[in-house]
Order: C-alpha cells, then structure tokens, then sequence
C-alpha cells in the first residue's frame, strides 16, 4: 500500500492526472447536488466553485505540457497556479465554514437582510412579497455528511488536491 502511495506521489504525470480528475470530480459532485439532488447552493458555495472552474483549464494545460514533454517549468508552473487556486478555494471554504458554525458573519448577500439597527428582515417580505423563492441563507449548511457541511468537505478537499500540485511541482517530469 506505501509502495503504490509512494509510486504516485513521486510521480509527476500521475500528480497532475489527480489534480485534473480531483477538481473534475469536486465540481460534478457540486454540480449533482444541486442539479439532482435539489441543494441550492449559497452565495458562498457558489464563490467556491470558481477556484475549481479556472483551475480546470490550468490542470489540463498542465497535463498537455507533460504529455508533449514541453518544458518542466510550463508543468510546474501551472501545478503552482493550480495550488494555489485551491488555496483561494480552502481560504473560502474555511470562512464559509466559520459562518456556518457562526464563529463570524458572513456577508450580506447570503439570504438574508437586515434594517439599520440590525434586526434581519425575512426574505419572503423584501421587496414587496416577490414570487421567487428565498436564496439558501449561508449561516445555514444545506446537510452534514459526517459532521462537516459542502464547505468543511471542501476544505478538506482543497487542502488534498493543493498538496498534490504543490507536491508535483516540486517534482521533475523525469519521474513518470
């Protein structure tokens, strides 16, 4: 079993292929819980995603440059920029989280509103009783799959998949 972790994390093709599936991945299932399985996502969830929408391309290319034997520095740039995105993503997932659990607020187009001495106003009166439904509140996590919300998952996530590209940066493509 250490052999074969082993095997992967020393080889750079193989890091890349797991940071491109990984984000694929990330998104679809963020993607099919909305779209199947009726959990609308948040302000916040939705500003989470687009670290994994722009990183996607940024992993392909990563992955092309390896697989034509461009230069190493191409491949390890995009796995930096990749990194780093998903850092921008657990940034986020953290805060989202925090609000969540309400250890700090969370801004003020998450769902709700508020008047001037901060009493909140529900959504169904604003703006004259609208007919369209309420936007998912932030403070609110949508389910909790083993104690952690979409957010905490994607902390946990990003944090995975950002070691993955940092690791394969670091790494020559000599490795395959």
């Amino acid at each position: 079993m250490f052999q074969t972790l082993r095997g992967i994390l020393d080889s750079q093709i193989k890091l890349v292929l797991l940071v491109f599936l990984g984000m694929i991945l990330v998104i679809t299932s963020a993607l099919a819980f909305e779209h199947l399985g009726g959990y609308i996502p948040c302000a916040l969830c939705l500003k989470q995603r687009v670290p994994y929408y722009t990183g996607i391309p940024v992993a392909l290319f990563a992955l092309v440059a390896i697989s034509l034997n461009w230069p190493s520095l191409l491949v390890r740039a995009a796995l930096v920029i990749a990194g780093l995105l998903l850092m921008w993503s657990l940034v986020l997932a953290v805060y989202h989280s925090g609000v969540e659990w309400h250890w700090w607020p969370g801004p003020s187009e998450c769902g709700s509103a508020a008047n001037d001495d901060g009493t909140v106003i529900s959504a169904e009166n604003l703006l004259g009783q609208l007919s369209f439904s309420k936007p998912p509140a932030c403070d609110e996590a949508a389910i909790r799959i083993l104690g952690l919300s979409f957010a905490g998952w994607n902390v946990v996530v990003s944090a995975g998949i950002a070691f993955l590209a940092f690791r394969g940066a670091m790494l020559s493509a000599t490795k395959k």
